[in-house]
């Protein structure tokens, strides 16, 4: 079962991945211009870029729980019994929902904590670093809840019956 608002809330992950993803390449670029052809690398740039792999990285690992394109083994899973495989999968979603809620939670305390101080060289709040966390718990909370509403409504699993001649 998917939800609309989750379909949409990943659609703008990919987006807003995306172009972080574009704009670091082109940030890498500049960066290997100014140090190789301009003898003057821009000192500001690792730092904007490590801002960037953030942004990139951490809502699109929420988004690959969600398609379930992450790391997985399945081995032991496969051997269960549909009932047992879906209560498997209910406390897995169960387990990284407090996962996700815990990180959004914690990291919103480093994104106060740190508000206040400066990025050396970009002028911008440190706390800024920390805002990725924050987003990609929350977002592992929405996906696991969506998950997990999947598949509570999932009809319960019965052998089928024999058919009557």
């Amino acid at each position: 079962m998917r939800w609309k608002f989750n379909d949409w809330i990943a659609s703008a992950v990919v987006l807003l991945g995306s172009l972080s993803l574009v704009a670091l390449v082109g940030l890498i670029g500049y960066q290997v211009w100014g140090r190789y052809v301009l003898n003057d690398s821009p000192t500001w740039a690792e730092s904007l870029a490590l801002m960037l792999v953030l942004m990139v990285s951490l809502p699109i690992a929420a988004l690959g729980l969600r398609e379930n394109f992450h790391l997985g083994i399945s081995f032991f899973l496969e051997r269960l019994s549909p009932k047992l495989q879906r209560g498997v999968e209910f406390i897995n979603a169960l387990v990284l929902c407090g996962f996700g809620g815990s990180m959004a939670w914690y990291s919103t305390d480093l994104v106060i904590g740190t508000w206040n101080r400066q990025i050396p060289l970009l002028g911008l709040p440190q706390g800024l670093k920390y805002v990725p966390l924050v987003i990609c718990g929350s977002l592992i909370v929405l996906f696991m809840l969506e998950r997990m509403a999947g598949l509570l409504k999932l009809a319960p699993v019965t052998p089928p019956l024999p058919e009557e001649s």
